[in-house]
């Protein structure tokens, strides 16, 4: 993992624009990815993992998602002032994305091969034969067997499995520097998950990529991930080395998370889950947005929006005022308020 900083994300803000009116989905995020890093963003479905992704990518959908405020800095470039054209050079070549659900994503009309060629040629300057070449030494890459006849196979004669290898083979095609992974082995079975984790791992080692996994599986954190970010509501709640969250989460989210994993050292009537549901985006006015459903919660957590804060731990942050108290940092806005007073 080098130190240089590939992609960094100040401030970003997306909202969708609605019959109701605007909905905040993504709220002040800020992180940044390293070159050959692999950051897990987890956290539960509608907290904004993949809308932060698709804000990266320049691909909200037109006329209802807008990114409405922050910057998206990658390889020194702004692409927030991107245009569409620049956006559809640096999608599939610099930066690719890994979508959940292969078989949406493939086009059911045209081969594997068809479809591998044309992202080859998009954005290389060589011929249809090479292009192809170069199609089966990535499909043999990631683990695909007899794959000079895939290349003439259709998406719906393949498995699950295939299907999202294919995805991955068209994904590191053109040998990018960020794979942004979205939920990429919800659909597969155990086995297959564990063989599409370990091929990422492996190709993120081979080829220096640098990996932004979003899942809401802890498991799949711990087994690929150098640091994670969790969000909750449209925010980032905390952000450390792996080591650090699992072993000393800062916020009760985090903490519930973790506790929600099945332990088959010990034996429960019953699974813990943390009681409640994520509040609807623009939902919560002010204070913490997980106080609703927080058993640490306080008074000054329901009228007072906590920040990011910075705790002991290098690179760990966490927005929580209990992180805050039991770290004996200090409060910043409520230093200046006592000097104003």
């Amino acid at each position: 993992m080098g130190e240089k900083i590939l992609l960094e994300v100040r401030g970003l803000r997306t909202s969708f624009f609605t019959d109701d009116g605007e909905i905040p989905a993504v709220d002040g995020v800020d992180f940044s990815i390293r070159e050959g890093e692999v950051l897990g963003i987890v956290g539960e479905s509608g907290c904004g993992k993949s809308v932060t992704s698709l804000s990266i990518m320049g691909l909200l959908p037109k006329g209802i998602g807008k990114v409405v405020g922050g910057e998206i800095w990658f390889k020194g470039e702004n692409l927030i002032e991107a245009s569409e054209r620049r956006m559809k050079q640096i999608r599939g070549n610099e930066i690719a994305m890994i979508f959940q659900e292969p078989m949406t994503s493939l086009n059911p009309l045209f081969t594997i091969g068809n479809q591998l060629v044309e992202a080859i040629r998009l954005h290389t300057k060589i011929g249809k034969k090479e292009a192809r070449a170069r199609a089966v030494e990535m499909l043999k890459l990631v683990g695909l067997p007899r794959a000079e006849q895939m290349l003439d196979e259709y998406p719906h004669q393949l498995s699950g499995g295939m299907r999202q290898r294919v995805m991955i083979a068209m994904a590191m095609v053109c040998r990018p520097a960020l794979l942004i992974a979205d939920e990429p082995t919800t659909a597969l079975d155990v086995t297959i998950q564990a063989q599409i984790l370990a091929l990422m791992k492996e190709l993120n080692q081979t080829f220096g990529t640098a990996v932004m996994m979003i899942t809401h599986d802890l498991g799949v954190v711990a087994e690929l991930c150098d640091r994670v970010i969790v969000m909750y509501a449209g925010q980032i709640v905390e952000e450390g080395s792996v080591r650090d969250i699992f072993r000393n989460p800062k916020h009760p989210y985090t903490a519930g998370l973790i506790r929600s994993i099945p332990d088959i050292r010990g034996k429960k009537e019953r699974l813990y889950s943390i009681p409640g549901q994520v509040p609807k985006p623009g939902t919560v006015r002010c204070g913490c947005r997980f106080a609703a459903r927080c058993e640490w919660v306080v008074d000054r957590c329901r009228h007072e929006d906590p920040l990011l804060y910075e705790t002991s731990e290098q690179g760990h942050r966490a927005r929580c005022f209990l992180a805050l108290e039991k770290e004996g940092l200090v409060d910043e806005r409520a230093a200046a308020r006592s000097e104003r007073a």
